[in-house]
């Protein structure tokens, strides 16, 4: 009697049952859970009780929640374009066969590797109102001869600063990720089609507009939909340098979610702003997915 042979078809799936399981109780099944709570009242003391639509209808009314909304928004229309443009430039920079252009990559893609919580501290440390930046500032006024009653710059301490501030650490921090992403795609263009526009009389920026940008779109496309989802959920340089402060006016909606969840103990309010993040991030991601499928990105 032969024995039980697993039919061929179905060993694919046999492989990736163990990762499916992995997701199943890491990601899908607290989701699920989140999705439910989202609907009750809960504060990990007592059960959770079911009351419907009411914290959507707190929603709504919360004033703190449309305006981590709109800082969250502020850093997709800041962060982003600066995320697409500034590593293209940069990658087209060291991609040059020029002597010790390998040094100048590993510099430049130094920060990603450096944790965020080193990068808040030292940035924190930078902004602070006898930092180096006040520093630098305060002496170039003064060998000018000048004086500044606005410094020394409230950096994180003022509400228009605070924002933008941390911002800049975002994208000091992912401009060498993009740069290698960028460096990829320009090291497939052949530098056949550079000497034949130079031919054509298309040389310096020119050839760049005319060769470069129409054959890295698809790396373009792709790093745009990846900052954006990174900016939408930031929180760990929130958190580090400015606790959403001051006013809550570099309060984004993942910070808030931790805060409503972990600071107040309201779940189930924390999990519907969650639900909304979710929804949010979900554009983004099924963009991602629908340029992958066309198969543009295979070589990312």
């Amino acid at each position: 009697m032969s024995g039980f042979r697993f039919p061929q078809k179905a060993t694919p799936y046999l492989f990736l049952a163990p990762a499916l399981l992995v997701l199943t109780l890491t990601v899908f099944w607290p989701a699920l859970q989140a999705f439910y709570y989202s609907f009750t009242r809960y504060d990990l003391i007592s059960a959770p009780e079911w009351i419907g639509l009411e914290n959507f209808q707190r929603l709504l009314k919360d004033e703190t929640f449309w305006k981590t909304l709109r800082n969250t928004i502020a850093y997709l229309v800041c962060v982003v374009p600066l995320l697409i443009i500034l590593p293209l430039g940069l990658a087209i920079l060291v991609n040059q066969k020029l002597r010790g252009m390998t040094g100048f990559r590993l510099a430049y893609y130094t920060p990603v590797v450096i944790s965020m919580v080193v990068a808040g501290i030292a940035w924190r440390w930078l902004y602070a109102e006898n930092g180096l930046l006040n520093q630098i500032a305060g002496g170039l006024l003064g060998q000018a001869g000048l004086e500044a009653d606005w410094l020394p710059i409230p950096w994180l301490t003022s509400p228009d600063f605070a924002l933008f501030s941390v911002m800049a650490v975002t994208v000091w921090k992912g401009v060498g990720y993009y740069m290698v992403v960028y460096l990829a795609g320009l090291q497939g263009i052949s530098p056949d089609l550079y000497e034949a526009a130079a031919i054509d009389g298309s040389d310096g920026l020119a050839k760049h507009w005319d060769i470069t940008l129409p054959l890295m779109r698809p790396y373009l496309v792709l790093v745009g939909i990846i900052s954006s989802i990174s900016a939408t959920k930031v929180f760990e340089e929130v958190y580090i340098m400015t606790q959403g402060g001051p006013l809550s006016s570099s309060k984004t909606i993942v910070y808030y979610v931790y805060e409503q969840a972990f600071g107040q103990l309201e779940i189930g309010y924390g999990c519907t702003i969650g639900l909304v993040l979710f929804l949010i991030v979900l554009v983004p991601s099924l963009l991602r997915l629908a340029v992958g499928d066309q198969g543009n990105l295979t070589d990312v």
